[in-house]
């Protein structure tokens, strides 16, 4: 007898639809399994035939042939363990699935005993299937939280395959979708604080006018002049994240299987610190089957590399592009793959080896060595950084001071404020801050008087500057324009935006 049951693979981000079709004949006992397989694929034939015997489903001593289309789509992954016992129970009439097989999508993993194993994607293969129509997805209990964050299709948790015939007689509900009970929930858990952050004042400026347009930022000071601490507190000044962000940041994580039942919504922007030692493939994203890297689990929050001239050469250079692009492109002989980027990048370096330079009482390492140390940093990344401060050891008395500083809940009132002013000027487009402004953009929002064009053409000549240096000095003066609640950016405004590319110019001479 034959049977067809659906299930779904991933592709880069996109889940496909596979029809694993199951043909039971006579001849010598066999099962075979054919459609251009990936390893896991392949094993899932001594799975599926053993979580059955241990349910207590006997297969008949017929051969059997399953077939998994199209044949042109390399399969990858355990996720197809469900849908091929299903199509398999069908076609060897153990179970009567036949009113559920067409229109329902069957993803998950099956152990040995027959339970059902979470696997990675779910977020993204439920919304696939009610893109591609399906009515029903059928999942393992572990993803059905997961699962059911998409509206418009149901979802079914199962437990094990001794469920079946459950499910067969519709006595098995679907899951409540409470994507929008999670976002009621409190999605502020902060344990820091920008109030923490003693001194650094310019510093705490720039990570504020950073925030409001989302600028990436580069931070240079000795060590211990609380770089990493202020980094770490900018994602409590960023805006909370919307429905479709945050939906788009768990499929991310879906596909990486960072999702868990008790957290299946990304609330708060994700903040990624990877380790200097990390290759090029992790931090973009990349291998033989694509996945995403650490600038994809940062996508709408922030991407955090301390220590930047230790880091690898190759993996500083392809973050170029994907900064530009908002998105990373990856091309295999199997197709293009592609994975949102949308990050806000903040780094820290100290100037030299040894850190203390240019204080000669501290610093010992030579000209060459510190010219060499900073020649790590490629003059096209430094460009892309909007936005470099320095930041000065700090004395005993800023340390110990009793000043009372500034919260992070106030100054994400600013920050929030400016992004209101950013959404309505760029309404209808695609665009949502300030750092993704196009040349034309920046020509229309960033007109300047007769005095503030003379002023940036001597900034331009004196420090050689970049045309994209040139419009992102722009960017970032209609940012400090927005956070006064400014229509036109004033002189003063120029004048602090040039003021963040001193310390670079200072450094690289």
């Amino acid at each position: 007898m034959y049977s067809q049951a659906n299930g779904m693979a991933l592709f880069g981000m996109e889940g496909v639809p596979i029809h694993v079709e199951c043909d039971c004949s006579t001849g010598l006992p066999e099962m075979s399994m054919v459609g251009y397989l990936g390893a896991e694929v392949r094993e899932a034939r001594d799975r599926v035939r053993t979580a059955l015997k241990n349910t207590g489903y006997l297969l008949p001593p017929r051969r059997i042939t399953i077939n998994l289309a199209p044949a042109d789509i390399r399969k990858e992954g355990t996720g197809f363990d469900l849908a091929i016992a299903a199509a398999l129970l069908c076609a060897a009439e153990l179970v009567d699935l036949d009113a559920l097989l067409e229109d329902t999508v069957f993803i998950g993993e099956l152990g040995l005993d027959g339970r059902l194993v979470p696997v990675s994607g779910v977020l993204t293969m439920v919304g696939a299937a009610k893109e591609a129509g399906y009515a029903c997805c059928v999942v393992p209990a572990g993803n059905g939280a997961e699962g059911a964050l998409v509206e418009g299709i149901r979802v079914i948790g199962l437990e094990s395959l001794e469920q079946l015939p459950l499910l067969a007689a519709g006595k098995l509900a679907p899951l409540p979708c409470r994507v929008y009970e999670l976002l009621q929930e409190e999605n502020r858990r902060e344990t820091v604080d920008f109030a923490e952050v003693n001194g650094q004042r310019a510093l705490r400026r720039a990570a504020e006018v950073a925030a409001a347009g989302r600028h990436n930022l580069l931070m240079i000071g000795s060590p211990g002049a609380g770089k990493t601490m202020a980094a770490r507190r900018i994602p409590t000044i960023l805006p909370r994240l919307s429905l479709e962000e945050a939906l788009e940041v768990s499929r991310i994580y879906s596909i990486c299987g960072l999702l868990t039942p008790e957290r299946p919504l990304i609330l708060t922007r994700p903040f990624r610190s990877p380790h200097h030692t990390v290759s090029s493939f992790a931090l973009v994203g990349g291998g033989r089957v694509p996945r995403p890297g650490e600038i994809s689990l940062a996508d709408h929050g922030v991407l955090f590399l301390d220590e930047l001239p230790e880091f690898q050469k190759t993996a500083l250079e392809a973050l170029r592009q994907p900064l530009e692009d908002g998105e990373v492109s990856i091309a295999r002989v199997q197709g293009s793959f592609r994975f949102p980027a949308d990050v806000m990048l903040v780094a820290a370096m100290n100037p030299c080896r040894c850190g203390y330079f240019p204080d000669r009482n501290r610093c010992r390492c030579s000209e060459a060595e510190v010219e060499n140390y900073l020649r790590r940093i490629s003059r096209p990344l430094l460009d892309r950084m909007d936005l470099c401060v320095e930041a000065p050891p700090l004395g005993y008395g800023e340390l110990t001071g009793k000043a009372k500083n500034e919260s992070s809940e106030t100054i994400r009132e600013r920050v929030e404020a400016a992004r209101e002013r950013q959404a309505e000027r760029f309404r209808g487009t695609d665009i949502l801050f300030n750092a993704r402004m196009t040349a034309r953009q920046v020509k229309q929002f960033c007109v300047l008087s007769r005095e503030q064009n003379e002023f940036l053409r001597r900034v331009f000549e004196q420090k050689g500057l970049s045309a994209r240096a040139y419009h992102r000095i722009l960017k970032v003066a209609r940012t400090v324009a927005d956070l006064r609640g400014a229509d036109e950016i004033s002189l003063e405004d120029l004048a602090e935006a040039v003021g963040y590319r001193t310390p670079a110019e200072k450094f690289w001479r």
